[in-house]
């Protein structure tokens, strides 16, 4: 991203980048979703494209993640520290990291879930995937945070954004379990290897729903030092 774009970002509000990251990474985690889809179908040729797409939006996410680091002026008057609003891009770019690492893990081995549990497996994908929308709707409302001195029915409406969003990363734990009992029931069927990923692909995609609850956390965290 060239220097005056970012710098134009910054110059309107501080936040706005931050926004733009969040956003950048839950379209990154949006593309699971088709990337499951062709490998549930042996598609394999554009879950490696839709992969490509992952990794290209990782690294976009990765060059703001950069370029925010760099220009975040110091001295900002707002009342959060800027340590803070650092430690915020922190969390929400592991949630893409997170993304680009399953679809890699599942496209080098090319790997696919027991038939029986494919649908059970996209409900939970698409679970998780509705916590980085939840955490993006919440860090979208940062500006109008700043703009009320984070006082008054903003910070309640986004206070119940974020308890929403830990809602969701608790459906998640429980859909999360029931998956484990199903691939427990049939591993004896498949490779022993092939298995033990398949539990690890299971905590990473949980692995979204928690990161976009530390994102909440850390913005809980915010508004109560405001």
């Amino acid at each position: 991203m060239p220097v005056n774009t970012i710098l134009g970002l910054f110059a309107k509000s501080p936040i706005k980048p931050l926004q733009k990251h969040i956003v950048k990474v839950h379209v990154c985690c949006e593309q699971l979703i088709p990337f499951f889809d062709a490998v549930a179908e042996d598609r394999w040729k554009d879950a490696e494209k839709i992969r490509q797409q992952i990794a290209q939006l990782e690294k976009e996410a990765d060059i703001l993640k950069r370029e925010i680091r760099l220009k975040l002026p110091r001295g900002l008057f707002l009342p959060v520290a800027r340590t803070d609003l650092l430690e915020l891009l922190t969390q929400q770019d592991k949630i893409a990291n997170r993304a680009k690492d399953i679809s890699g893990r599942m496209l080098g081995r090319k790997m696919e879930f027991p038939t029986e549990m494919r649908a059970d497996f996209m409900a939970y994908l698409k679970r998780c995937i509705d916590a980085t929308a939840q955490a993006e709707k919440a860090i979208g409302e940062l500006d109008e945070l700043l703009e009320t001195g984070f006082k008054g029915r903003e910070v309640e409406m986004v206070a119940e954004m974020i308890h929403q969003l830990d809602l969701i990363e608790d459906d998640t734990d429980t859909m999360q379990i029931g998956l484990r009992q199903q691939l427990q029931a049939v591993e004896h069927k498949y490779n022993p290897i092939d298995v033990m990923f398949l539990y690890k692909i299971l905590e990473w995609v949980g692995d979204l729903a928690d990161q976009a609850e530390r994102v909440g956390a850390r913005l809980e965290l915010m508004l109560a030092r405001s």
